[in-house]
């Protein structure tokens, strides 16, 4: 069999009308994850189905599969599924979580501690500028900063932090071929060459208004905490930041001017107990906890998944070992690692993350790292 055919079955399933990410779930659930085993038992009952649902699974469009299979072909392009063990966590902890997901870029991207940035597409320069300031500072510290490709605050974040060359995700409303705002083309290339684009929407699905509060949950739910730079109280980045709270994570606003209408928002916010936030170090102090629990669970996710398959535990590559012994053996600001190894930033915090997984460094307040023994 073809690798790609394996997804054969996910696609019909994630295009079938009426089914949704829940319904895939539930269908998963009950027929014990083995995904060609709801396919058939969806297939062999379509008549008790409603159309369009009966008439998709009886004769699925193979022109669309073929587009589908096309676009997962392509390098850098990937399929994630809910069934997959480096499927984020954190989603698989938020109501109505994504069965699959469409991912062009890094995928383990979305294993990192992620903080959101949302705000009004039609933002201030100054909304901009804080934008720009709290994504570097917090992508500095380790985080990678996730949005939704729009205008104004969430271009402001991505931009920053790729122009640091510090890792970002786009979260999308579209399918994963389609960019949205079109003026975006040339930021959507930046984000999938690095740092990712994600949708839950197979390829060819064009913008609708309902994609976008959907987009939303996906947003909050990948990230320990979002920040509302700038908002209008009309605003979606108000959905966001309700759905952050709903899912049980922090939520952060930059206060504004009274006079500002895009400031109204926060202040809402503010009142109804999100956290007054001046400066990115008192996010990093907040969510750096959550950041060290996230990193636990998945190292003994990891451990699980080698002891299951009989493998040995990993092994430092000389590249990690270099870095090791760069660690020395006391705390080390990021910026002082980075001086004396000349690797960049991002390719630094992405890989003391995997360390830090593996037991090998643990992170300390300040943005230090420290190696510990063994």
């Amino acid at each position: 069999m073809n690798e790609l055919e394996r997804y054969r079955p996910w696609l019909i399933l994630l295009r079938t009308p009426g089914m949704g990410p829940g319904g895939l779930r539930e269908q998963l659930a009950a027929h014990g994850g083995d995904i060609h085993a709801v396919l058939a038992a969806l297939q062999a009952r379509a008549q008790t189905l409603r159309d369009p649902a009966r008439r998709w699974l009886r004769q699925p469009d193979e022109r669309r599969l073929a587009d589908d299979m096309a676009w997962l072909a392509a390098p850098g392009h990937r399929l994630l599924l809910c069934t997959d063990e480096d499927f984020p966590p954190l989603l698989e902890a938020i109501p109505q979580p994504p069965a699959a997901l469409f991912v062009a870029g890094d995928a383990s991207l979305l294993l990192h501690p992620q903080v959101a940035i949302v705000g009004a597409r039609a933002a201030t320069l100054s909304g901009c500028t804080h934008a720009r300031a709290f994504a570097q500072a917090l992508g500095m510290a380790g985080f990678t900063i996730t949005s939704g490709m729009a205008d104004g605050i969430d271009g402001a974040a991505h931009v920053a932090a790729l122009d640091a060359d510090l890792p970002t995700v786009a979260v999308i409303g579209t399918g994963p071929d389609r960019v949205y705002p079109s003026k975006h083309h040339a930021l959507a290339r930046r984000l999938a060459s690095h740092g990712a684009m994600v949708s839950e929407f197979p390829p060819g699905t064009a913008a609708r208004a309902d994609h976008f509060p959907r987009r939303n949950r996906i947003i909050s739910g990948l990230s320990l905490g979002t920040l509302v730079v700038e908002a209008g109280l009309e605003s979606g980045s108000l959905i966001t930041a309700r759905l952050a709270a709903e899912q049980g994570r922090e939520v952060f606003a930059l206060p504004g001017s009274i006079h500002n209408p895009l400031a109204q928002g926060c202040h809402r916010l503010i009142r109804d107990g999100a956290r007054l936030v001046e400066t990115a170090g008192e996010m990093v102090e907040i969510l750096a906890p959550a950041a060290v629990s996230l990193g636990r669970e998945l190292a003994s996710r990891l451990e699980l998944a080698g002891s299951v398959a009989g493998d040995p535990p990993p092994m430092a590559d000389p590249e990690s070992q270099d870095l090791l012994n760069a660690l020395g053996h006391g705390p080390i600001a990021l910026d002082e690692l980075a001086a004396s190894t000349g690797r960049a930033v991002a390719d630094l915090t992405s890989a003391l993350l995997m360390l830090e997984l593996e037991g090998r460094v643990e992170a300390l307040p300040g943005n230090r790292y420290q190696r510990l023994p063994g």
